[in-house]
């Protein structure tokens, strides 16, 4: 088995690396990324891309036919990964993570790839009353990123190919990566608590996330490479989760306080309707893939980077303005003039 990885470099990207060798040992196994974050390690010295047999870098917005032939699945991680950055960079984000991974994947339908992965979200529900919500029911996508997500998906399901497509709608990711962002909720809170013994909830606390390890996306993407149209049909949108892993805001701080003795939770009771809460129903994809469900537990994640940021000696009350935020780095790089406003890398004398 021969498979690329778009976005391979990232937070998600570098679990997947090592499932995959981990699971697929004799597999051909290439990452493609533009290296936005592949300073950023965290609590290893190893980099994973160690588990590839080869690392190319570019910009997934001009991949090329070459580029892509001869694999049999593609996984497109590829993004500008979360609502502020997408607020603060609306047209990069919609041509990288919608623009770049529809063009992906008619690049690897006409190459004969028997299996293209698109990372979406459930993020797509945005708010959403009524109890949890199945790939039936209607979408609410209130941010640029889930425009960019439901987008994608659209187009996707519109294509006319011999090409399985998954479109894993993730619930949010959490846990430890060799790559770590602090910028996703029950990170959040886990650096609050082991920096400042004090976690503040900027919302009421009552809006619902579902959560997924970054372990187990990586086990989801290991079934999607080689789904079979049989299992789910040609094309696939699915939510990817665990129906006991829809959690409350303020349900998350406690668990991670409890994890951290000392540690405060201070909720703001006046604060303004969240813009995204929705509640997720993961019944099709415990029928699809009985063998790759979630197995890592809330109580698990929370320890895995409680140990995880030890081993970083991470103490940095003032972390939300360091480059464990996603947009304080490709901020920083623009700032520098490494990359411009479109995200694209400059040479020197640009």
């Amino acid at each position: 088995m021969r498979v690329l990885v778009t976005g391979n470099m990232g937070y998600v990207g570098s679990l997947v690396a090592k499932h995959l060798r981990a699971k697929h040992p004799e597999a051909v196994l290439h990452g493609f990324d533009n290296a936005y974050f592949a300073h950023g390690l965290t609590g290893t010295t190893v980099v994973p891309e160690r588990s590839l047999n080869e690392q190319f870098y570019g910009d997934v917005r001009k991949l090329t036919a070459e580029q892509v032939g001869g694999y049999d699945a593609i996984v497109q991680l590829a993004a500008i990964s979360n609502d502020p950055m997408g607020d603060r960079f609306e047209a990069p984000t919609m041509e990288i993570n919608q623009d770049s991974s529809i063009a992906l994947a008619h690049l690897a339908a006409a190459a004969g790839v028997k299996n293209y992965v698109f990372a979406s979200s459930c993020s797509v529900y945005g708010v959403a009353a009524g109890g949890p919500r199945k790939e039936s029911d209607g979408l609410n996508p209130m941010t640029a990123y889930a425009r960019s997500k439901i987008g994608t998906e659209q187009a996707l399901e519109k294509m006319q190919t011999d090409m399985t497509i998954s479109a894993l709608r993730f619930s949010t990711a959490c846990g430890m990566s060799d790559r770590l962002r602090l910028d996703l909720v029950l990170n959040d809170f886990v650096a609050c608590a082991l920096s400042q013994r004090k976690i503040t909830v900027l919302s009421d606390g009552t809006p619902w996330r579902p959560l997924i390890d970054v372990a187990d996306m990586a086990r989801a993407i290991d079934w999607a490479i080689s789904r079979p149209a049989s299992n789910g049909g040609q094309y696939l949108a699915v939510n990817v989760g665990s129906d006991d892993r829809n959690y409350q805001v303020r349900d998350l701080a406690k668990a991670v306080a409890d994890a951290v003795p000392g540690t405060e939770v201070s909720i703001n009771l006046d604060a303004p309707a969240d813009s995204r809460s929705y509640q997720v129903d993961f019944g099709l994809y415990a029928g699809l893939a009985p063998d790759h469900q979630p197995q890592v537990t809330l109580a698990q994640s929370i320890t895995n980077l409680i140990d995880g940021m030890k081993r970083m000696n991470f103490t940095d009350a003032q972390f939300r303005q360091s480059d464990l935020i996603r947009l304080n780095v490709l901020q920083g790089h623009i700032a520098s003039h490494r990359l411009n406003k479109s995200f694209e890398w400059q040479t020197l004398g640009d």
